[in-house]
């Protein structure tokens, strides 16, 4: 099993260029990205640690914003307490590299819900609707909401959707996970994850469609 003394030691900084809502397949039905990630996750099974190094690096960025919507500027710290378990307990997961990114999500979910106890206060991301950059078009705000998820200030919208809503749009779009998986982590039903992903999402692009362009006041 690999060894890992603290996340925060692969030195990944958790930044993300960017996040597609439905991932190209090839023609086998997978992920093109998913096939690198497989191969890390069979490698890091041999006991290698740059495979685990590898497979952190794939799925850290993508918790981070997860985690900061739960739990703000903690993202980090609860980060680390999730993949010091994840890689304690790594020997008994059993599954592909979907099911591991819902069984790290799983972790990491309930490590920021003990955090959250801890410090007795709701989720919070600091951040305001203006902060957001580029409105969105008409023809398309519900792409323009998925391809702005990366952004900060979009992570600072969601955080004020529902939570349901919000936790849904994050481990759909961000994290990646489909709506069987992400049912689990969240101990719900499959529709009722999609029906708050959508939700969310049309909640998302009525902001994007609402906010001036750079530069400009809502009047101009």
């Amino acid at each position: 099993m690999p060894r890992v003394q603290s996340a925060a030691g692969f030195g990944d900084s958790g930044e993300i260029s960017g996040v597609v809502w439905s991932p190209r397949r090839s023609s086998a039905g997978r992920s093109i990205a998913d096939t690198g990630a497989e191969a890390m996750l069979t490698a890091a099974r041999r006991g290698d640690e740059d495979g685990f190094r590898a497979l952190y690096r794939e799925v850290q960025p993508k918790l981070l914003r997860y985690l900061q919507v739960l739990v703000g500027a903690d993202a980090e710290d609860v980060a680390s307490d999730a993949w010091l378990q994840i890689a304690r307990d790594f020997g008994s997961f059993r599954g592909d590299v979907d099911g591991f990114r819902g069984w790290a999500t799983t972790i990491a979910r309930n490590r920021a819900m003990d955090h959250l106890r801890r410090q007795q206060r709701r989720p919070v991301v600091h951040g305001t609707v203006e902060d957001v950059a580029e409105p969105a078009g008409p023809e398309d705000t519900a792409q323009a909401a998925v391809d702005s998820v990366a952004t900060d200030a979009a992570l600072a919208l969601i955080a004020r959707l529902p939570r349901d809503q919000a936790e849904a749009v994050l481990l759909r779009v961000v994290v990646g996970l489909d709506a069987k998986a992400a049912a689990k982590v969240l101990g719900k039903r499959p529709g009722a994850v999609r029906t708050a992903a959508h939700r969310g999402l049309r909640t998302l692009a009525a902001h994007l469609d609402k906010a001036p362009p750079p530069g400009r006041t809502p009047s101009e």
